[in-house]
């Protein structure tokens, strides 16, 4: 028994012994002469960095190890370039050394002054940096962990300007040479400027193409321009396309307004009998204007060729292969300047365009005696006028059969008016020949639109009880069409040729969903071969039909420049505009039916589904509930729901108004109070009442609404015609922040309506607007992308990509487009995904990036095919607010394609860019995903450090956390989440690294495991020990059994008992000991190892 003792107090010696000189060295660690076994530092470093500085690095190792000292130089085009590296390996260990390194900079560095080297040249700052790694076996790098790391940013010195006394390389003498001796030139110029280069639709109404001109940066150029402005010498050559005649007085095919808002020389209109006026202004001030008489054709490409020399007017008219030459000489030299003001293809503010389509237009500055101007892209015209062709004889076929079956009230299978290609009827003719064929069209015509003919067929009692239009027709087509248009064969998905003619045919009837749907089709390869042309052919023809889908379609093509449609910002905006003008209007018939203010829902994520509810839903029956015991909010709530379809809820106007009344009349909630005025004044679901509206209107602006002061003057201006109080009300509720009311005031500044300031003020008005624009109004979106697309304001700048994204925004706020997007979500909940899909793809075509989403969403569910899903992915992106999930899964894409291609850097910097676009737009798992690519070396944007509140020279760990401290705030905090795991680890090994940096916490961290070894084996040994006792107790207390059976029980307790009472005792007194001592020691550890936790956890000021 005397070993066992003596092991256990040797046990409990230990424990205490260590306890204690870990508290000594503990104590003794917290003097600052105190060096860690593995530090580096510089000693010194000098002010400013030149060839020859030295620096004094301060090291100490633990084991052999390596290290380095960098200079990284930071310019405005790159970072982290390294111009000088020094390495070498210490051997000597726990030794405090200080090795002296002597600074050699590269002469492109240190001479840069005297020899060509841009990107030298624009250093910004200098980084010294050094670093110690271990050693693994003899010179072998280990695992190249980064012990300690030491950054000092210095400023550059003034570098020597003398010559080295080396010789310089030869590329660098010819470098200096070159760029000494180069002699600057002006870019080159032309006086033949491109003003179309693809095909332009125009709706006959003011949307267009602006261009503007600048002067000539030769100077040469410049004197022969502006001696040309009283002489001019120009020559214009464009080529329309006309689908309907001018349905004005006048419509423009070039017009030039100056910067009076004036037209200046040269415009070339159409007048509404079809010919060619072309008008310019003298140089006595003074406008005239000559006229073709020659009537233009339909539906052929016709040229116009128009020379200008001085007072002379040539008119060249060609088509099919015939010209028509008009001569005319005005009275007086022509004064034309292109650079004041801005030119206009087609339509604009002053004059509407010309219904049809554009083709190449050159313009010659300085004139030419010979136009190079062909048709092109040939393909594409070409296949835009056989297309108009065809729908001409299929309107012209389909409006003889709708006239016969309306005119023989029979169906077919019996209608003698109409004929079929049968055998057996042609006999039967010569049989009775009072039977005869009395159509109007040919057998070949029938043939050729078979399936049109069998659709007309099987609908003629529809025909004949509805006498359907050309349009109406065309949608019953769409909407057949689109319920069943695809077909699944061998996991590849088709459209059948019946529904592409269905599709063609409802196109040529005038439904353009049908055109952009054809569009799409082509371009996309989606069930069908792709072909560029026919794409780019349906998408003028939806656009040239003024479709609201098809103008956005190819605005988004335009602007970034996709499926083969050229980038053109101006091109783009002359889409767009229209799109927004007829969002304005949109915006006012919002309640009706057709319209529903969109609501977002991303078909991927469950909780924007879960938001959506209807009339039937416990949500809904509780509001109602709410609003039925009286509630206010409810009430609103409910009214405002039910008025403009919200969260799936169909639109009820009269009940909206009904629950807009109810909480209006408790006159407690101004907003409510308002809404229901305006129902009065506009006489929405309700009768018009402008005395009980306007009653309300003042009393929810004495309540405080800002809205009801624009009301106020509203009614003031339109109904009162008292201008000077409705201004002061605009003024009113502009001031506190109306969108209504910038605009409305802005009106006023553009009109000099008000007789306290009667006078035009377009700079006040552009300000106005653009203040609108900013809170998303309509209206004033659309005149703010106006200044900004001509630029015709003095002090504003032409901003062509400003006014696109203006009017992206206003457009993808349409009601008919969220009609098209609840349509599409009401037929992805019932199950018809396909349905849903097509609804959702029109949406997406439009450039709307949650459509776009939730369409490579159905794809990847319906197994559609890589390139649906990815062409949506691709093209949501180029949104400015994708969805993060989409962005997440590019970057997914071009990560893990990082590691199986050559350009893995180039991909691996894109995915960066996607996974930083999801975290700014919040998204935790892009956070995440940035902090893992930190930690594996990549470089992370200027602008994604900046919004973590990092910078460029932080560590990696310091980004790291606090890249994950933000995803953590941002992601549910009663979770444990990716972010707040990776936070604990991150915060755990930099607080495990801080414990191992001192010997006195090394050595705790080991009398710690001793601990836990201590308390594995003495626990379970107290355990037996309390057994044994108990079972003592038990056998004394058992005083009834006999002294043999008592005799026998202890000598058998005695042979099997090798501790006695006093030495149990003793054993548990020690147990206990080491128990207590090994919970100290684990005690101090983990306090330790929470002091340097909660040090990377809380700012040192709190802890302080």
């Amino acid at each position: 028994m005397n070993w066992f003792q003596t092991r256990v107090f040797g046990i409990v010696f230990s424990a205490c012994f260590l306890l204690d000189v870990c508290v000594l060295e503990g104590i003794s660690t917290q003097r600052d002469d105190t060096t860690p076994d593995n530090f580096i530092g510089f000693d010194s470093v000098p002010d400013k960095v030149a060839d020859g500085s030295v620096v004094r690095v301060r090291y100490q190792c633990s084991r052999p190890c390596q290290l380095a000292v960098e200079v990284v130089l930071s310019t405005l085009r790159k970072t982290d370039l390294v111009v000088f590296r020094r390495k070498w390996i210490s051997s000597t260990p726990q030794t405090l050394r200080i090795q002296q390194v002597l600074l050699r900079l590269p002469l492109s560095v240190s001479h840069h002054h005297h020899y060509f080297h841009k990107t030298m040249s624009d250093t910004q700052n200098v980084t010294l940096q050094a670093s110690l790694d271990y050693l693994k076996k003899g010179s072998e790098i280990g695992s190249m962990l980064r012990i300690y790391k030491v950054q000092r940013v210095v400023q550059l010195s003034l570098w020597s300007r003398t010559a080295p006394a080396g010789c310089p390389s030869w590329s660098a003498q010819l470098m200096s040479l070159m760029s000494n001796n180069r002699i600057h030139q002006c870019p080159h110029e032309s006086d033949v400027i491109d003003m179309l280069k693809f095909p332009l639709a125009s709706t006959g109404e003011h949307f267009g193409v602006v261009r503007r001109f600048q002067p000539f940066i030769s100077r040469a150029l410049e004197r022969a321009r502006l001696h040309a402005v009283t002489e001019p010498s120009i020559t214009f050559s464009v080529w329309i396309y006309l689908l309907k005649w001018c349905q004005q007085k006048h419509c423009g095919i070039i017009h030039h307004v100056d910067k009076k808002h004036l037209f200046d020389s040269v415009l070339i209109q159409l007048s509404e009998t079809g010919d060619i006026i072309i008008q310019a202004r003298l140089t006595t001030r003074e406008d005239e204007a000559f006229q073709s008489h020659l009537m233009l054709p339909l539906w052929k490409w016709i040229r116009l060729d128009c020379y200008i020399l001085d007072s002379k007017v040539l008119l060249n008219v060609t088509w099919d292969a015939k010209s028509h030459r008009f001569e005319y000489v005005f009275r007086n030299s022509i004064h034309y300047d292109d650079t004041d003001g801005y030119l206009v293809i087609g339509g604009g503010r002053y004059m509407p365009g010309i219904h049809g389509y554009f083709g190449p237009f050159k313009y010659y500055r300085f004139g030419t005696n010979e136009i190079k101007n062909q048709l092109h892209p040939m393909s594409t015209v070409q296949e835009l006028d056989r297309a108009h062709v065809e729908c001409q004889e299929m309107r012209t076929f389909t409006k003889a059969f709708l006239h016969q079956v309306s005119e023989s009230h029979l169906l077919s299978q019996t209608n003698e008016a109409v004929c079929s290609n049968n055998l057996l009827r042609h006999w039967g003719q010569f049989e009775n020949r009072e039977t005869t064929c009395t159509q109007t069209w040919t057998m070949e015509t029938q043939q050729k639109y078979i399936t049109l003919f069998h659709f007309l067929q099987g609908e003629e009692e529809i025909i004949q009880t509805e006498h359907l239009g050309m349009k109406h027709l065309g949608s019953i087509l769409f909407e057949l069409t689109i319920s069943s248009i695809f077909l699944v064969e061998e996991k590849q998905i088709k459209i059948p040729s019946k529904s592409m003619a269905l599709l063609q045919a409802s196109s040529c009837f005038g439904n353009h969903r049908a055109s952009l749907l054809l569009a799409t089709i082509y371009l996309s390869g989606l069930g069908h071969p792709a072909n560029q042309e026919k794409g780019h052919v349906y998408s003028l023809i939806g656009a040239s039909g003024d479709d609201r889908f098809a103008l956005m379609h190819a605005g988004f093509k335009h602007t970034h420049g996709l499926d083969g449609f050229p980038q053109d910002m101006d091109m783009a905006y002359g889409y767009y505009s229209n799109v927004g003008s007829q969002s304005s209007i949109d915006r006012s018939r919002i309640h009706e039916y057709k319209q529903y203010t969109p609501h977002f829902i991303y078909l991927g994520n469950e909780e924007d589904l879960n938001t959506l509810t209807d009339e039937s839903s416990d949500a809904f029956q509780y509001l109602q509930f709410q609003a039925e015991r009286g509630d206010l909010e409810s009430q609103r709530r409910l009214g405002t729901m039910l008025y403009w379809g919200q969260n799936g809820v169909s639109k009820d106007i009269a009940n909206a108004v009904k629950w807009f009344e109810k909480s209006a009349m408790q006159m407690k909630d101004p907003a409510a109070v308002y809404d229901y005025s305006i129902l009065l004044m506009k006489g929405q679901g309700v009768k018009r009442n402008y005395t009980q509206g306007f009653q309300l209107l003042k009393k929810a602006a004495a309540m405080g609404s800002i809205n009801a002061l624009n009301g106020l003057g509203w009614y003031h201006g339109i109904v009162l015609k008292d201008h000077r109080n409705a201004a002061k009300y605009f003024e009113q509720a502009a001031l506190n922040g109306s969108d209504d009311g910038m605009f409305n005031l802005g009106i006023y500044h553009l009109t000099g309506e008000n007789p306290d300031k009667p006078w035009r003020n377009e700079s006040a008005a552009f300000e106005q607007f653009l203040n609108a624009s900013r809170f998303g109004h309509v209206a004033a979106s659309v005149e703010a992308a106006w200044y900004l697309s001509t630029g015709s304001l003095e002090g504003v700048s032409k901003d062509v990509e400003g006014a696109v994204t203006l009017l992206q925004k206003v457009c993808k706020q349409n009601g008919h487009l969220g009609f098209m997007m609840r349509e599409a979500l009401q037929a992805h909940l019932r199950g018809a995904w396909e349905e849903a899909l097509v609804k959702y793809i029109l949406a997406a075509e439009t450039g709307l990036g949650l459509a776009q989403s939730n369409v490579a969403h159905l794809c990847e569910e319906l197994s559609f095919g890589y390139d649906c899903r990815w062409r949506y992915h691709n093209h949501s992106i180029l949104n400015s607010d994708p969805h993060p999930s989409t962005l997440l899964k590019i970057g997914d894409y071009y990560y893990y394609s990082s590691g199986t291609r050559g350009n893995s850097l180039s991909l691996a910097e894109q995915a960066v860019s996607m996974y930083s676009r999801a975290a700014l737009a919040g998204s935790p798992q892009g956070m995440f995903n940035l902090a893992v690519l930190a930690q594996k070396g990549h470089i992370l944007p200027l602008n994604v450090l900046d919004f973590f509140n990092a910078s460029c020279r932080d560590g990696v760990e310091s980004v790291m956390e606090k890249i994950l401290k933000r995803c953590a705030e941002i992601e549910d905090d009663e979770a444990v989440t990716p972010c707040s795991v990776a936070l604990l680890g991150l915060q755990m090994g930099k607080a495990w690294r801080s414990v191992t940096q001192s010997r006195a916490q090394l050595l705790l961290a080991y009398a710690s495991i001793v601990s836990m070894f201590v308390f594995v084996v003495v626990v379970p040994l107290q355990g037996c020990l309390e057994q044994r006792t108990r079972a003592s107790a038990l056998r004394r207390r058992a005083a009834s059994v006999s002294q043999t059976d008592q005799a026998d029980d202890l000598g058998r307790a005695a042979g099997s008992t090798w501790l006695t009472v006093n030495d149990q005792q003793w054993l548990s007194q020690a147990s206990d000991l080491a128990v207590t001592l090994s919970g100290v020691c684990l005690s101090a550890f983990w306090t330790t190892l929470l002091y340097h936790l909660l040090r990377q956890t809380i700012p040192s000021t709190v802890i302080q």
